[in-house]
């Protein structure tokens, strides 16, 4: 599903270089959802981008054998000068959905009401986080990069949510970043564990959490 050989990524920082990656391989499988583990500031974020293809390397090969989404909920791919709706049109044509259908589930998950005809740079950022969830579950994808549960508006729009996304589960894998070992496990059988610029897979996310447990003492 995901492979990456010999990746690095790193930032610069007053302190010198952030090293999140330094020479990494992996090999995801399809058919398994895996869990994104890390101490915070390890670059999990960074490593569901490089999975995306949102953010690039800075050395090595990212090879992709399923549709991908982006990081679920992500705003940051909108441009604010268009509307809600012209985006969605915009995206579901990238992605080759069908338009029409593709708009009319996001208008009436997002909830926008007349906020879909105007241009997104006047939302707030509940309003851009509605809209990217929409569009998220509106375009059918292998595998979804989840990083955190987001809750976005009332406890009406959130049971919304996690029913949709529940529904797209039952077809398509999960990669997800996320605090609580519990909510990993509930949706995932793998992990990854980010440390010190090396990715290890856990085919069981038990031995993950109790490796990660473990490190932590």
């Amino acid at each position: 599903m995901i492979a990456l050989a010999a990746v690095s990524k790193g930032y610069r920082t007053r302190n010198g270089v952030k090293v999140i990656l330094r020479d990494a391989d992996l090999v995801l499988p399809r058919g398994r959802s895996v869990a994104l583990m890390g101490i915070n500031g390890a670059g999990k974020s960074t490593l569901l981008r490089i999975f995306a293809g949102t953010e690039r390397p800075d050395r090595g090969r990212v090879s992709r054998s399923a549709r991908i989404s982006w990081p679920l909920g992500s705003a940051g791919g909108f441009h604010g000068s268009l509307s809600g709706l012209e985006n969605v049109r915009f995206i579901a044509r990238i992605y080759g959905a069908d338009v029409r259908q593709t708009i009319d589930f996001v208008a009436d998950f997002a909830e926008l009401g007349t906020y879909f005809d105007m241009p997104v740079r006047t939302y707030s950022s509940g309003m851009r986080a509605r809209l990217a969830f929409g569009v998220s579950m509106a375009i059918d994808f292998e595998c979804y990069l989840v990083d955190e549960i987001t809750g976005v508006g009332d406890a009406s729009f959130q049971s919304k949510c996690r029913a949709a996304f529940q529904e797209r589960r039952s077809r398509a894998d999960v990669i997800m970043v996320s605090h609580s070992p519990r909510t990993l496990k509930s949706y995932c059988q793998s992990a990854v564990l980010l440390q010190d610029g090396s990715l290890s897979f856990f085919d069981n996310i038990d031995d993950a959490t109790a490796f990660y447990a473990k490190g932590l003492s």
